[in-house]
């Protein structure tokens, strides 16, 4: 019986959670705020603070527990050290500097509160980091990743997530020094010695992170080969989980270092398979599904009568968060000698706190070194910030116009060089007649090379950065973004294309690019692929010119169909295509 009723609010759990989190998603999206506000209040609707269903708190956390691992894993399969390279000189020591000032706001807030120096530190810090979700989001949405302010505030936010991994390894063994207790994370017989526990924790993690990087960028992408030569999709999905898991929870039991330093490895050690994409792309709907529980759990934390005991104190956190942390950030930009705009796009991206906020919180209140009010604060402040933080980037244009029609002012503020840094989001901008590739994979990046070859104008559209680097390096415009989100498909010249090419996998993504491009351009040709004989009917009443199906003729067709309908004579587009495409394209 005991067995049956946890099975029954396991089921009863997810069940209630993903209803209430899909509805409350929806009307999140639907007031132009972010869902992750939606899954916060589902869970706050399914915690113990408010009436109706309560949900078992332990197993939403070992869910959770789930979610903090695929989160970390997809941090660091898409970590690019490139990436960091190309912005280091700002993004390292403006990310230092900021997390620094944030958390001595915090720890100052915390002392007037009479908290201690160790929770005052632990509660700063959990307000210094922003969301890596909410702000790729945030970016997406407005075609800025691309830009200048973009590399620069995703740089910001990988140094930040290193900084908080960091954190993660080193509170466990700090806590005795702090004021906490890590009894409950240290096992019997550790070591009293902090000077010890903290050697003992570096040396550990440090043979880890060798092992992972030495051994595992080996081992891992071979055993990820041998299994895609299989074949078998479900083999390929299972081993990616396998290998998330796997890595996270042998990481914690032979090495004691946290489930999310582990699948942040996990990720890494991935990257550097040439399978990464879509290891990244089989993981994702498990990964998306189990990061709605992780802020579904965090929300079931929280409790809402705070807002109406404390209102001084949450305001003050959210002052902290959107105020002191973006003032530090906007100033440190301009030191950099980088244009006003950029200082105000990077200092509304850190206005907001997220994923990374909740796990440091969850930690320090196990080890003592977070009070009950503490995480309330701090969940109040990501709710409110997370939710303000499309006004915040409202604001970034009429704040910048405010400020050019002041030169005097603009140039007190811009120091001397700022000029250089000025560079634009790639577009389609002077494009005429030109085609719109959508995914590049292995579909459209065998299409892509095809075209550039015979001069014929085009741009990219994708979501995922790594894919876009070999376009990037020969010139072509790349957009990094989803085709789906609103204004992406006008900046890549849609209203004057000739030809968009939909090389997605994604069956409902490129449904919803054949709508939207016939409701935008009623004259453009459209081609589409797909692996389902019952979609190939839907495309073609959405509106499709060409569906191209098959495994072997995937690719070799669309590259065909596109050269005809940018105006190649037949036999060389049929040419051209059995050429240089090949034939056994497939995925993307």
């Amino acid at each position: 019986m005991p067995m049956e009723m946890h099975e029954t609010s396991l089921i009863a759990l997810l069940a209630i959670g993903f209803v209430l989190a899909l509805l409350f998603g929806l009307v999140a999206s639907a007031l132009k705020v972010s869902p992750i506000v939606g899954y916060l209040i589902a869970g706050i609707a399914v915690g113990p603070f408010t009436p109706g269903f309560v949900g078992d708190a332990g197993i939403a956390n070992q869910l959770s527990e789930i979610g903090v691992i695929l989160l970390m894993f997809g941090v660091g399969l898409h970590f690019s050290i490139k990436d960091l390279m190309s912005v280091k000189s700002i993004a390292l020591p403006g990310a230092v500097a900021q997390i620094a000032t944030a958390t001595a706001i915090g720890a100052a807030m915390a002392h007037f509160w009479g908290w201690t120096l160790g929770q005052g530190l632990v509660f700063g810090l959990s307000l210094s980091v922003a969301s890596t979700v909410v702000l790729l989001r945030a970016l997406e949405e407005r075609n800025a990743l691309q830009s200048s302010e973009g590399r620069i505030a995703v740089g910001w936010l990988i140094v930040e997530d290193l900084a908080m991994v960091l954190a993660l390894v080193m509170l466990p063994a700090l806590a005795e020094v702090l004021g906490g207790d890590a009894s409950s994370i240290h096992a019997p017989g550790t070591s009293d010695s902090t000077a010890l526990t903290l050697l003992v924790t570096l040396a550990k993690v440090t043979f880890f992170v060798a092992l992972a990087l030495v051994v595992g960028t080996r081992v891992v992408p071979w055993l990820l080969m041998k299994v895609a030569r299989t074949g078998s999709r479900e083999l390929f999905t299972l081993s990616v989980l396998a290998i998330a898991l796997g890595i996270a929870y042998g990481s914690s039991a032979a090495f004691g270092v946290s489930f999310a330093l582990g699948a942040f490895f996990a990720g890494v050690i991935l990257s550097e398979s040439e399978l990464s994409h879509q290891a990244g792309a089989d993981s994702l709907p498990l990964k998306d599904a189990f990061a709605v529980l992780f802020f579904v759990s965090v929300g079931m934390l929280f409790d809402p009568a705070v807002l109406m005991r404390e209102p001084l104190a949450v305001l003050a956190v959210l002052a902290v968060i959107m105020v002191g942390k973006s003032l530090a950030a906007f100033f440190i930009v301009l030191l950099f000698r980088h244009p006003l705009r950029t200082a105000l796009v990077v200092s509304a991206s850190l206005a907001q706190i997220g994923e990374f906020s909740f796990i440091l919180a969850g930690l320090g209140a196990q080890l003592g070194l977070l009070p009950p009010e503490g995480r309330d604060y701090i969940l109040a402040g990501a709710i409110l910030s997370i939710a303000l933080n499309p006004v915040t980037f409202a604001g970034v244009a009429p704040m910048t116009r405010w400020f050019e029609a002041r030169p005097r002012l603009l140039q007190l503020l811009e120091r001397k060089g700022a000029e250089k840094h000025r560079i634009p989001v790639s577009s389609a901008a002077g494009f005429h007649d030109h085609a719109i590739v959508v995914g590049y994979g292995r579909v459209g990046g065998s299409i892509g090379p095809v075209l550039l070859a015979e001069r014929l104008p085009f741009v990219v559209i994708e979501r995922d950065h790594l894919m876009l680097a070999n376009a990037q390096a020969q010139g072509v415009p790349t957009m990094e973004s989803d085709a789906t989100t609103p204004g992406v498909l006008e900046a890549a010249g849609i209203h004057s294309a000739r030809l968009i090419v939909v090389a997605t996998p994604d069956g409902y993504q490129a449904r919803r690019i054949v709508e939207l491009a016939r409701q935008l351009n009623p004259t453009v040709d459209v081609v589409v692929r797909t692996h389902n004989a019952t979609e190939l009917k839907t495309l073609e009443e959405l509106g499709a010119n060409r569906v191209v199906m098959g495994e072997r003729e995937l690719a070799r067709g669309m590259t065909e169909y596109s050269l005809r309908s940018l105006g190649v004579p037949a036999e060389r587009a049929r040419a051209v295509a059995g050429r240089d495409t090949p034939v056994n394209a497939e995925g993307t």
